[in-house]
């Protein structure tokens, strides 16, 4: 990651983050606390997406990493849900400022369409992480190219050769499935077998249209 392009997502990141503040409040208890708290974190994040697409695709990777990692706390499905396995729309994850990693990097994928890089240069990588199952975003500025790890467990965007705590499993995106040992080659499912991806991408289109993909 370039410097200009670090320092130049890192100015636009401070402004809209300071852009709610500006706007004023008056919340009144706990739960208009929270509500504005929501409110805030929604109003960066549309700004962002709004104003981000004039940043580079480095700048991109920088704002968004930076924006959904300082804003959401990590909580499981089953404490936020009440179930053991839910994936949020970005916008019901920076809403509750709250999500496990999978819904990190769901919201970072849906965030970088959504300002302009391709899809197929993003993959949701399953990983082994501290012996456990753990969800990253990996950015591919060309196939042939090592990919870069957007991850909420480290601030840091880093190549993936860097991150020897990472085994990856398997990535998709909305191209297809790759599996972590030949990651150029797509298998023939598509990733719409998988019910999760599949019930998302449902409540993406069908109750939050006047936003599509988020």
């Amino acid at each position: 990651m370039t410097l200009p392009a670090r320092r130049s997502a890192f100015a636009l990141l401070l402004c809209l983050l300071g852009a709610p503040a500006l706007a004023g409040s008056e919340p009144i208890g706990a739960t208009g606390l929270a509500a504005s708290s929501a409110q805030a974190r929604l109003s960066s994040w549309n700004n962002l997406l709004e104003h981000g697409s004039t940043l580079d695709e480095e700048g991109k990777l920088t704002a968004v990493n930076q924006l959904i990692n300082g804003s959401v706390s990590y909580i499981s499905d089953q404490q936020a849900w009440g179930t053991e396995e839910y994936w949020a729309t970005p916008s019901e994850t920076l809403s509750s400022g709250q999500g496990d990693c999978e819904d990190f990097a769901i919201a970072k994928y849906f965030s970088l369409v959504k300002m302009g890089i391709p899809a197929e240069r993003l993959r949701l990588t399953y990983v082994k992480a501290r012996d456990s199952a753990h969800m990253v975003l990996a950015y591919y500025k060309s196939p042939q190219d090592q990919p870069l790890i957007l991850d909420n467990l480290i601030g840091a965007i880093l190549p993936a050769a860097e991150r020897k705590d990472l085994l990856p499993v398997y990535a998709f995106n909305a191209e297809g499935i790759y599996l972590a040992k030949a990651p150029g080659k797509k298998i023939t499912h598509s990733p719409k077998l998988l019910s999760r991806w599949d019930e998302l991408t449902a409540r993406i289109h069908n109750t939050e249209n006047s936003q599509p993909l988020l």
